[in-house]
């Protein structure tokens, strides 16, 4: 006769195994929480709350965006990795994510720290310029940066930002040398950019159309491996000047390491869902950023091959964290 502990441990252990899919049969029955780890204004926020918008229809509750900014993004992240992984905090990870292992001694690993739940989009950076100032193109900024070596200032969303990495990767490729003038957010760089305070920024194409459209920048160049269909007569960085350049920004959503498959299931398929909205895909078309399709076990695989090939780059720029 079984005794009564071996009962009760029987007992726990089938509740444990049920307790899963359980919840996620209720997953979700309250609001969930989307950390995005900048401030408001940047790329990260513009499609995070894109798709806040959408997964909170899909999802039948409210999905309300908590902007955690600060440390090249790591702090949000972090909230994120150390929250339970119960399906009620996710965040969005992009190009910083990929980035910051090679910036910061972290606090969490940017791999097993994290379940991938989905990648939203791509989109190419984009170089600008304020308006006042003399350069008109990729040569004209060349030309400017040979005769003015150390001279010139670009502005970005901090060091390891897509801004900051994009602007590093042109240095490397066109050997020239422009100084970095970190912000604390694409929001507040772009403001000081339109301002006229620092005259250039590599930024992302989701980011600064409106703002291209509305005369307030000059676009000189885009980005992608091909001219984007938001800024057709804008030639790419590398048909304008310099060869090979390819700087395309990624966002995606992630939950916190362990969570359950079921409640990954129904994350992935509401983002899905989500992403193929009439409304989101012509929001992101106008803003210079295209949907992806990939699985969860996929968006692992590219984050981790995104985390090499800019680790390249920090080390070749030889860049370091303030």
């Amino acid at each position: 006769m079984p005794t009564l502990l071996s009962r009760l441990i029987l007992v726990a252990t089938l509740s444990l195994m049920l307790a899963p899919s359980a919840f996620a049969d209720d997953y979700p029955n309250r609001p969930v929480r989307l950390i995005i780890p900048f401030p408001p204004g940047g790329s990260n926020d513009v499609v995070g709350r894109l798709v806040a918008q959408q997964l909170s229809t899909k999802l039948g509750q409210q999905v309300y965006v908590d902007n955690r900014a600060g440390a090249g993004g790591t702090i949000g992240t972090e909230a994120c990795a150390t929250a339970a992984p119960d399906g009620y905090t996710i965040c969005v990870i992009s190009i910083a994510h990929a980035v910051n292992p090679a910036l910061y001694q972290l606090k969490y690993d940017p791999i097993k720290s994290f379940t991938p739940i989905s990648i939203f989009a791509t989109g190419p950076n984009v170089l600008v310029v304020n308006p006042t100032s003399p350069i008109r193109s990729v040569k004209d900024l060349l030309a400017l940066a040979k005769e003015k070596p150390g001279e010139l200032n670009y502005a970005s969303a901090g060091v390891g930002s897509f801004q900051h990495l994009g602007a590093e990767l042109f240095k490397l490729q066109a050997h020239v040398n422009l100084v970095h003038v970190p912000y604390k957010g694409g929001g507040p760089a772009m403001q000081d950019v339109i301002a006229g305070h620092v005259k250039i920024m590599f930024s992302s194409l989701v980011q600064t159309t409106p703002f291209i459209k509305s005369g307030q920048l000059i676009a000189l160049g885009t980005g992608g491996a091909k001219r984007s269909p938001v800024l057709p007569d804008v030639p790419t960085i590398a048909e304008a000047g310099v060869p090979g350049y390819v700087a395309d920004n990624w966002w995606g959503l992630a939950a916190p390491a362990g969570l359950p498959k079921p409640i990954i299931d129904k994350l992935f398929t509401a983002t899905q869902a989500a992403l193929k909205a009439p409304e989101l895909q012509a929001q992101f078309e106008r803003e210079g950023a295209a949907t992806v399709e990939m699985s969860t076990a996929e968006f692992g695989e590219y984050i981790k091959t995104e985390i090499e090939k800019w680790g390249r780059v920090v080390k070749e720029g030889n860049i370091h964290s303030q």
